[in-house]
């Protein structure tokens, strides 16, 4: 990494802040482009507002922790006031770029009482958090997070419910999105993060929570001016027992009167909002990279992204086999061909090869040491699922055990918890998989908070509302799909498990758990390998529905999972996506529609100067009655060439694009 820190004058980046400390408190801190303004006010309460080239985003907003022994940030003594301006790079590991620009002035105010706030101020983004100094121990009682915005505005909210075992602050973190305003939020309930709000000017703010550590995750409630949003968090859990779904759950059920427990010197979450001017600016943005805390795996080398063929989603469908399919050898050694055959670097053993909660009793039919040696001698890598309870209880001994016998790391299910103790375990897992050179999968979990950054062996995220819903409901899900890379995807990978090859309109549409099909069409699901970051990225579908479609498949397992640089094309909140991907000197491009079908121009500016050929998979001219109808081509496309694609309801266009020879 290269680094280049500046250290500017109060009268350069930080408006007169001495004169202004002792008689009004107030700091101001630009961005390095001018464009948007942090100003702090630190009198009877620590106040922080935003705007953006003179349009206020954030109006004066509290914030505060709460301690046993007085609150930080209250009637603050600012003993000094010290800026920095950053320019530097971060090289990025298994991102959808290589290289991360990370600009930004920063603002600490250090504070009497050994505590103090850290701003920072992007060129897209604001942020800060708390820091303490102190001695031995603390207790949180609460912190005081404040999004006060100017108006009652829209937002895109997503609601906690899928309540496990009945309890608050136990979910699966999968919502659709209210599309509501602000005092329109539901009573007596949670939102998750991340979360959108219109600004205004088409500009938009994301809230989203970086570089959670030993810390309860944010949720968001409502002011009862209708007017803002305050940070809600889990108490800490006390008492635990099994319980929930299929009582796989750990659930607390007794809780302290205090949200976190932890040493007296340390720094806090990041809170951050970032903004945009255009939608397609949220496709690339960085922030939650950015705030994270470095790798702290030393050598990465082993850490390999790739495609997985998954067995659960399409429940083992496989037929024209002289076997029983089910959870047996034969079976996954099929997998294992299918997969070996088409270039795709792992398959997944899901749910049902143990009990749920012990790693150690593998079932008879399944000779999983024959099933992971047959993957070596065809170049696939096996992941195993586990519920997390069990992990919690048998990392120790299950994961030396099963890295020994070549299992490549864990599918780690059903955690359902953000409060202090389950983020905590996360960060455990993820230590001491790295230890066993494992991989992990984080399902059933919160939203990613920059712990891929850290520990790079966290290769996946659910927190998302993904395809396995189609095995069981009839929702909006094609704009859901449009919706969420400007919003969860903000905050890192996201498990969505793309790849249906039954693609049906919603006339057609059934829910069908052991033949499950998808809403829109077929070349929707094939943009959402290009749209969609995902490092462990599945093919959810099953090797006999692949093999039929092998042109389909076949565009699919070309499709990298990690991107050397990404281009946003053209996108509108909840409507519809385009952006384009480079790996080396291959671009892939994926567009999406929700049901309205569209007609999209793409500009091919983002490609180097010269003539290009471009395998393209559209939309067949009756996808919008059958989702399976496509068309490919091959076509001439060049740098700076306009092309308008159509898109039909619930449809998408996808490209591969190589230098013509």
């Amino acid at each position: 990494m290269k680094m280049r820190f500046t250290y500017l004058s109060g009268i350069c980046l930080l408006i007169s802040t001495f004169t202004f400390a002792q008689k009004g408190k107030t700091y101001e801190v630009k961005s390095q482009d001018g464009n948007i303004a942090l100003k702090v006010e630190a009198g009877s309460k620590l106040l922080w507002s935003v705007q953006h080239k003179g349009q206020p985003l954030l109006t004066p907003s509290a914030i505060s922790l709460q301690l046993t022994k007085g609150v930080l940030g209250d009637d603050a003594v600012v003993r000094s006031a010290t800026t920095k301006k950053v320019n530097t790079t971060i090289k990025a590991i298994n991102y959808k770029k290589a290289v991360i620009s990370d600009q930004y002035n920063e603002l600490t105010l250090t504070c009497k009482g050994d505590y103090g706030v850290v701003f920072r101020v992007y060129n897209d983004a604001v942020a800060y958090r708390f820091f303490t100094k102190k001695k031995g121990e603390l207790l949180v009682k609460n912190e005081e997070a404040n999004f006060n915005f100017p108006a009652d505005q829209k937002a895109f909210i997503p609601i906690q419910w899928d309540y496990r075992g009945g309890q608050n602050f136990n979910s699966s973190f999968e919502a659709l999105y209210h599309e509501i305003t602000l005092s329109q939020f539901p009573k007596d309930s949670l939102a998750i993060l991340p979360l959108l709000v219109e600004a205004g000017e088409n500009k938009k703010v994301v809230i989203l929570e970086a570089d959670l550590e030993n810390y309860p995750g944010m949720y968001l409630n409502y002011q009862p001016d209708g007017k803002g949003l305050k940070g809600v968090y889990a108490p800490y859990p006390l008492e635990v027992q099994n319980g929930g779904y299929n009582t796989i759950n750990l659930i607390p059920t007794k809780r302290a009167d205090y949200i976190a427990k932890t040493t007296g010197a340390r720094t806090f979450p990041w809170r951050a909002i970032a903004i945009s001017e255009q939608d397609k600016e949220l496709l690339n943005n960085d922030i939650v990279q950015k705030l994270a805390a470095p790798s702290r795996i030393a050598d990465a080398s082993w850490i390999e992204p790739g495609q997985v063929a998954w067995d659960w989603w399409n429940s083992r469908d496989i037929t024209h086999v002289d076997f029983k399919v089910g959870l047996n050898t034969d079976t996954y050694k099929y997998f294992i061909d299918f997969a070996a055959a088409n270039k795709v670097k792992y398959i997944v053993i899901d749910g049902g090869w143990t009990p749920q909660l012990d790693l150690f009793q593998v079932r008879p039919e399944l000779d999983l040491q024959q099933v992971i040696d047959y993957g070596k001698q065809k170049n696939v890598g096996v992941i195993l699922w586990a519920s997390w309870n069990a992990v919690v209880h048998q990392m120790d001994k299950a994961f030396p055990h099963y890295a020994k016998m070549g299992a490549k790391g864990f599918k780690i299910d059903f955690i359902d918890r953000d409060d202090q103790l389950a983020v905590a375990s996360l960060y455990e897992i993820a230590a001491k998989a790295a230890e066993s050179k494992l991989l992990v999968d984080y399902h059933g979990s919160f939203k990613p908070t920059g712990l891929h950054r850290t520990y790079p062996n966290v290769m996946g995220y659910e927190g998302v509302k993904g395809m396995e819903n189609y095995k069981w409901a009839d929702e909006d899900q094609p704009r859901y799909a449009v919706t969420i890379p400007y919003i969860r995807m903000m905050a890192g990978p996201m498990d969505y498990t793309p790849g249906a090859m039954r693609n049906v309109n919603q006339l057609n549409y059934r829910a069908i758990g052991s033949q499950p099909m998808s809403k829109g069409t077929r070349c929707q699901q094939l943009a959402m390998y290009v749209v969609y970051e995902a490092p462990l990225q599945m093919l959810s579908d099953s090797p006999t529905a692949y093999m039929k479609e092998k042109e389909c498949t076949d565009f699919i397992v070309k499709v990298p999972v990690t991107f050397d640089e990404t281009v946003p094309l053209d996108g509108k909140v909840g409507e519809y996506v385009a952006l384009a991907r480079r790996k080396a000197d291959t671009w892939y491009v994926g567009a999406m529609s929700n049901w309205t079908p569209r007609d999209l121009t793409l500009d091919f500016s983002f490609l180097p100067p010269g003539n290009y050929q471009a395998e393209v998979f559209r939309d067949g001219l009756n996808a919008d009655r059958n989702g399976t109808d496509y068309k490919k081509e091959v076509m001439q496309v060049s740098a700076g060439q306009k092309l308008t694609v159509h898109l039909a309801p619930g449809g998408g266009w996808a490209a591969r694009i190589e230098k013509a020879k």
